[in-house]
């Protein structure tokens, strides 16, 4: 499944227009990206209506029609489906923020420990808010949390993804979650 050179050939033939090659592509990170969506989904709160397949969808959906992209490799193109994923989930919570107006509290953390838990939205707003803080403070911090929450990857992938050192990214976890945990308490 992961042949890192043909799914970096396609996405490089997207970069260049091929309608063709975002099709061959589909199929080869599917079951990735379902996989991701499932864990990220599983972190969300019980009940909630969007399903895995249906996140997927819309998360390359948005992939897909970003012509102005220009495809490094497979480690970065999760690295957008965990963004495109995150921002599919923050729409869909501010839908539903304004349908419903509130709900009760609940903990959210940064571990996928919290699966099954019930999220208040005003939280997952909170969240995108802080990580968008982050950015601007470092970049690669925000990437890591994006990567490790919204994308469902462990430290090892994601330094794969980023090309860096495992201990970067690490270092980089810790400082971010302890930047997030600041900001959001």
């Amino acid at each position: 499944m992961r042949d890192d050179g043909d799914v970096t050939r396609l996405l490089q033939d997207m970069s260049d227009g091929s309608e063709e090659a975002a099709e061959r592509l589909y199929p080869r990170v599917y079951a990735e990206l379902k996989s991701i969506a499932a864990a990220r989904l599983r972190a969300e709160r019980a009940g909630h209506t969007l399903s895995a397949t249906a996140l997927v969808h819309e998360a390359y959906l948005k992939l897909v029609r970003q012509s102005d992209v220009d495809w490094q490799s497979r480690g970065h193109f999760f690295s957008i489906a965990a963004r495109a994923m995150r921002r599919v989930l923050l729409d869909y919570a501010i839908a539903r923020k304004a349908e419903k107006r509130g709900g009760g509290a609940a903990l959210v953390t940064l571990e996928h420990e919290s699966a099954g838990r019930d999220v208040d939205l005003d939280q997952v707003i909170a969240i995108d808010e802080a990580l968008t803080r982050l950015a601007e403070l470092d970049a690669r911090q925000a990437q890591v949390v994006e990567l490790r929450y919204f994308g469902g990857l462990n430290l090892g992938d994601i330094a794969a993804a980023l090309e860096v050192s495992l201990s970067s990214v690490n270092r980089d976890w810790r400082m971010a979650r302890a930047f997030l945990a600041n900001t959001l308490s």
